[in-house]
This record gives structure tokens, C-alpha cells and sequence, in this order.
């Protein structure tokens, strides 16, 4: 049977309350900034916004040129928001400042948890698991900084009843190939402790063959684990699924008949990661080929035809197994909501000068630098015969045009009863819908549920 979660007959009421304190706080933040006029309520807005924009111009500077112009571009960035605080604590504004930054703390906190209590999420579909007879489990010791021999995951396998079979991290195997070997010899489970990379390819084979798939968050980010709502911070935990299991079916995405469960990065990244140094130097290589990347000899410049919709001419483009709830969710511990919805994450950018940096900075998803979509097809060309891509982190090569696609619940996935769950992230601040929210009435729905 699959799990639900229910809303209560109040998480309307309590949606629309929580509302109501968003816009009570906005305009909090409004007649704080009127009483402050004659003592530098403007500047103080005006401030921020200039350090923001100058703080943005001095990025682009330190990432896309070399020299002095880099060297200016550090000092822009650290000093810009420093002189603003300089500026608020010598005009004695930063009192005022903290008020408004709080309200408008307050507004947005507010306003996300309405907009999340308006629209429970919809819940993952999970099924009662037998347990497998003959799991197969393909672990990479080197994954993850020796996470496999640091947890004993091969000797907690093997007291489950698992075959285990691990890699040589001297001699490079097609993984695929063991899998599909260990499919012939009878395995009717097969799991992965490694990356995401690692992960990929064995799912595929997991898929092909309509067997569930274990997933050990044995790598280093582990973002397939994570929105699995698996536990990172312990792989072996992931095990229990071999004894107490439950199984959830999720997408697979598709780039030119190769599986990959999370990102797909077309340009500016791809290329980086093509460079041996990139592994053991991530930073210093991306710094010393960005410029050319972005403004140099190795301008390289990507089309996309995403859907019925073309994009030019973009820097990069990343696609993404089920899309993030935001551009912002995509750095550092970024979350994808769901894995079963049937559609690409399509997140594509063009800047070109510090004018558009800063653009993007001020306005974020609306800025006309970044394009942020979903889609069920995605074709990539260039005016190159082969185009550099990273999958799942992996540094490939292939041939133009290149086709992402999506092949929905095709993978099935055995996880524990008892596990963390996916933390879900905050929804983006519509404030139309939040002023809509707040003051319209209540309906009610046909299954007699209420609305706004």
C-alpha cells in the first residue's frame, strides 16, 4: 500500500493567516521606509541595492578576466558590501536597515510557508518490498574518501545476504558489464555504493531489466541519495532497505541512450571538467579557464532546442532529471521536490559583461541572462562536430546534436521503511498568489477539499 500525507481541516486557515502576516510585514517594511524618509531611509535602500549591483560587477571581474582587472574585481566584491555597512554604522542608518531587513525576513518566511501550507505536497507512491534473494552490490572503495571501507559496507552487505562486488580502483571496469553479468548469473536486486556517476550506469541496467535498484550514499555529494531522502551521513543504513524495504518508482533520464539520475551540464562546466586537473584542483582549474570560456579564444557557444521553444546562443545549460525548485536550488545542498513528475529541469545562462552580471543579481530567475524551464525534450547543437558534457559529474564527449530526454517511473528504487525523508524546499515567492491567498474567499473543490 502506498504511504499518504494528510493536510488538516486548518492548513487553509493557517495558509491564509500566514498571508496575511507576509503582506502585514511588506508593508511594515513600507512605513518603516516612509517615517525613516528624512533620516536616510532611501539611502538606505539605495545603499544596498549599489553594493549589491557593485558586489556583482567585481564577481564577473575576478571570474572572466586575468591581471589587474581580477585582482580590482576581488577588491570590488569583498569591499563593496563592507563600505555599505561602513556607510549605515557612521550615518547611525543601520538601526533603520535592521528593521527593514527583518521585516522583510519576516515577509518572506511567511509567505513560503503559506504558499507550502496552501498546497500540501502531493506524496510519494511507495509499495510493500519482498526481500531479494540474490542482491548484487557493485561497490567503488575509492568512492566518497573510502566511505565503503570507513562504514564496513562490505561486510554489513554480506551479513544481509548480498554478493558483493568490488571494485579495483588500480584497474578501471565497465560496470555496466558487471552488472549486466551478475543480471545473467541471477540477481534480482542490484545496488551501487559509489557516486552518481556509478549509480547511472548500473540503474540503467537495473531499469532495462525491470529490477529494483539499491542505492548506498557511498559518494562524495550524494544528490541522488538526498533526494531519495536516503541518510548520506550514514550509507549503511541504506542496507536496511535489504530486509526491510520498501520500493518507489522514479524517472530515468536520457542522454543520447545513456541513463543519468541527476544533471546533465552542457558548456561552460562541461568544459572544465574535461581537464585531468579539474579532479584534484576543482577551484584553481576553473578559475585559470574561465576567462577564455567566457570571454576568450574558447568562447563556445550553445543552441537548444528545448521543446517548441529555442534558446540561443547560451554559455551554459544544465538539464536536470525533474527540475529544482529554483535556480538557487542548484547550489551548494540543492533539492529536487520530486523525482517522479515526467519532466526535464532546463536551466540555461547568458552573461556576457558585468551590465548583465549585475542584471542577474538584482533580478535573479527574471533576469534576461538566465532562462529557467521545464520540458520532455531537449536538443543541444553547437557549430562543433562534438560537444563536452558532464554527466552526473562524468566528463564525456559526443556528437552533435545531442538529445536529452526523460523515461518516466522508469526506475525502480528499494529504500528503507525507516529513513530521514526529503526536506522540501521552499516554494518561490509568488506574491500575486500571496495577495490572492490572503484576501480572496475560500472554495470549495469538487472532492471537498477548500481552496483559495
Amino acid at each position: 500500500m502506498g504511504r499518504t500525507r494528510t493536510t488538516g481541516p486548518g492548513g487553509n486557515g493557517a495558509a491564509r493567516l500566514l498571508a496575511r502576516l507576509a503582506v502585514l510585514a511588506v508593508v511594515g517594511s513600507v512605513v518603516v521606509l516612509v517615517l525613516a524618509l528624512g533620516e536616510g531611509g532611501l539611502v538606505v535602500v539605495g545603499a544596498g541595492l549599489l553594493g549589491l549591483i557593485v558586489c556583482a560587477v567585481g564577481i564577473w571581474w575576478f571570474v572572466a578576466h586575468r591581471g589587474l582587472v581580477r585582482l580590482g574585481g576581488a577588491l570590488l566584491a569583498v569591499m563593496s558590501p563592507v563600505a555599505v555597512l561602513v556607510l549605515f554604522a557612521h550615518d547611525g542608518l543601520w538601526l533603520t536597515a535592521l528593521v527593514l531587513c527583518l521585516c522583510w525576513g519576516v515577509a518572506l518566511a511567511c509567505a513560503r510557508t503559506a504558499l507550502r501550507k496552501s498546497r500540501p505536497e502531493r506524496p510519494t507512491r511507495t509499495r510493500a518490498a519482498s526481500r531479494p534473494n540474490r542482491p548484487v552490490l557493485i561497490m567503488n572503495p575509492k568512492s566518497g574518501g573510502g566511505k565503503v571501507g570507513r562504514f564496513r559496507l562490505v561486510e554489513r552487505a554480506e551479513e544481509l545476504g548480498a554478493r558483493v562486488i568490488l571494485l579495483d580502483p588500480s584497474a578501471p571496469a565497465d560496470v555496466a558489464a558487471l552488472a549486466r553479468q551478475a543480471v545473467a548469473e541471477g540477481a534480482d536486486l542490484l545496488g551501487v555504493a559509489g557516486g552518481d556517476g556509478t549509480q547511472a550506469l548500473v540503474a540503467a541496467i537495473a531499469a532495462e531489466h525491470d529490477l529494483p535498484f539499491l542505492v548506498v550514499s557511498a559518494g562524495t555529494r550524494n544528490h541522488f541519495a538526498m533526494d531519495l531522502g536516503l541518510d548520506r551521513s550514514d550509507p549503511s543504513r541504506c542496507l536496511d532497505a535489504l530486509t526491510a524495504g520498501e520500493e518507489v518508482r522514479v524517472d530515468l533520464g536520457d542522454i543520447a541512450g545513456r541513463a543519468f539520475v541527476n544533471t546533465v551540464s552542457f558548456g561552460v562546466y562541461a568544459d572544465v571538467v574535461q581537464r585531468p586537473e579539474y579532479r584534484d584542483d576543482k577551484a584553481g582549474t576553473a578559475l585559470s579557464l574561465m576567462p577564455d570560456l567566457l570571454l576568450g579564444e574558447g568562447v563556445r557557444r550553445l543552441d537548444a532546442r528545448v521543446d517548441g521553444t529555442t534558446l540561443s546562443s547560451q554559455q551554459a545549460l544544465l538539464v536536470s532529471n525533474n527540475p529544482y525548485t529554483s535556480p538557487d536550488e542548484l547550489s551548494g545542498g540543492g533539492r529536487r521536490p520530486r523525482l517522479d513528475d515526467g519532466e526535464l529541469g532546463v536551466l540555461g545562462i547568458r552573461v556576457e559583461d558585468a551590465a548583465q552580471a549585475a542584471d542577474l543579481a538584482v533580478r535573479g530567475s527574471k533576469s534576461t541572462g538566465l532562462t529557467v524551464m521545464t520540458a520532455h525534450r531537449v536538443e543541444v547543437t553547437t557549430d562543433a562536430d562534438e560537444i563536452s558534457v558532464a554527466v552526473d559529474g562524468e566528463a564525456l564527449r559526443m556528437p552533435t546534436p545531442v538529445v536529452c530526454t526523460l523515461r518516466p517511473g522508469a526506475l525502480r528504487v528499494l529504500v528503507p521503511r525507516d529513513r530521514p525523508g526529503v526536506v522540501v524546499p521552499e516554494p518561490p515567492v509568488n506574491w500575486r498568489r500571496i495577495i490572492d491567498l490572503a484576501f480572496r474567499r475560500t472554495e470549495r473543490t469538487a472532492d471537498g477539499q477548500t481552496r483559495a
